[in-house]
């Protein structure tokens, strides 16, 4: 057949079905070597497991348990924040505002005010709570200390000129200062704290804290009325005890900052004072160490374990192991005074972010 027609009778050719064995199958790779041997006649190669005296290869061992690391993470918010994702941008965005405007205010609140004016104010709002403190004392079946507060209240009203001297704190009186609140009463009756919340105008609190903290603020405007219930006197008080605590604050809040996880750091940080207050009302030992290096494992001879972050996101520690140094002693734990200084308003105001 001429070479010339090939490619036009293979246009014009029609599909023929072969059978299976008219084509040869192809040698798969590694068979070319024995598909030559065998057409030259020469022997082929034996397998190991049949050559003569040669042992059999070894088989293969099953993978087990000791020899399988297996990683676990959790999906979803942490225990307790089931609003992670939320509360940490609503944080992130307080902590800016923090930088640029609250902390500069503070600051300037805490050196151009004179200290025997920043002390007057926050004493005055301080007695105006004292009655709350009161009643929660009893609610908690402690009349000795609520007949103390009612003392510090009626001496600081009248000798200290409307609370803003603190002079039932000092000789003769030796009334000490002690906040509590409709949130420390539940606690103490062992209602959990409920969902961990941070939000604007607010700060790091949960459910009860928040309904607690509403309450207290409420109770004495409702008794006395005009103008303790209206703006003019809200707005100031909201804002002077806000300064005073972030002027207060503003340590504990550099450590956050520089801590691993800020965010984390800081949720941790107020539950485990809150918990620590509740337990100090039962005259109870502190269950667990505040400070943030030990609640983000900084103090913590070996790496932390990887745990979720606010995100769900598993955060695994890339330190190796090294030899074991000196450990210097570690720093006396924070002393949690016999009653709790609690504070009704969240632990972290907004202004201190």
């Amino acid at each position: 057949m001429p070479l010339s027609i090939v490619p036009v009778l293979l246009a014009s050719a029609t599909p023929v079905a072969l059978p299976a064995d008219a084509i040869p199958p192809l040698p798969l790779a590694g068979e070319e070597t024995t598909l030559a041997l065998a057409q030259q006649g020469e022997p082929l190669p034996q397998p190991p497991a049949a050559a003569a005296g040669g042992d059999a290869p070894p088989a293969e061992q099953p993978i087990t348990g000791d020899d399988v690391i297996i990683v676990e993470g959790a999906v979803g918010p942490p225990p307790g924040d089931p609003a992670a994702q939320l509360n940490e941008a609503v944080f992130d965005v307080a902590q800016d505002l923090d930088r640029a405007v609250i902390g500069p205010v503070a600051e300037v609140y805490e050196d151009d005010l004179p200290k025997p004016l920043r002390n007057g104010l926050r004493n005055f709002l301080r007695n105006l709570l004292e009655p709350v403190n009161a009643i929660n004392f009893m609610l908690q079946l402690k009349p000795g200390k609520a007949f103390e507060t009612l003392g510090r209240f009626v001496i600081n009203s009248t000798v200290g000129v409307a609370g803003l001297f603190d002079v039932a704190s000092d000789d003769p009186f030796n009334l000490p200062w002690r906040r509590n609140g409709l949130a420390n009463t539940l606690g103490y009756y062992g209602v959990g704290p409920g969902p961990y919340f941070y939000l604007p105008l607010i700060g790091a609190t949960t459910l009860r804290d928040m309904f607690g903290s509403l309450v207290d603020q409420a109770v004495v405007p409702f008794i006395v009325g005009p103008p303790l219930d209206t703006p003019y006197y809200a707005v100031p008080a909201y804002t002077i005890s806000s300064l005073q605590f972030r002027m207060e604050f503003d340590e504990t809040l550099g450590e956050i900052r520089d801590s691993i996880d800020p965010y984390t750091a800081l949720r941790e940080y107020y539950l485990c004072r809150r918990e620590r207050e509740i337990e100090a009302l039962h005259n109870r030992p502190p269950p667990r160490d505040c400070r943030i290096a030990a609640l983000m494992g900084e103090l913590d001879e070996e790496p932390v374990a990887a745990a979720p972050s606010a995100t769900g996101a598993m955060t695994i520690p890339t330190v190796a192991p090294v030899a074991p140094a000196p450990v210097e002693p570690a720093p006396p734990v924070e002393e949690v005074p016999a009653e709790p200084a609690f504070i009704s308003e969240p632990v972290v105001q907004p202004l201190a972010a």
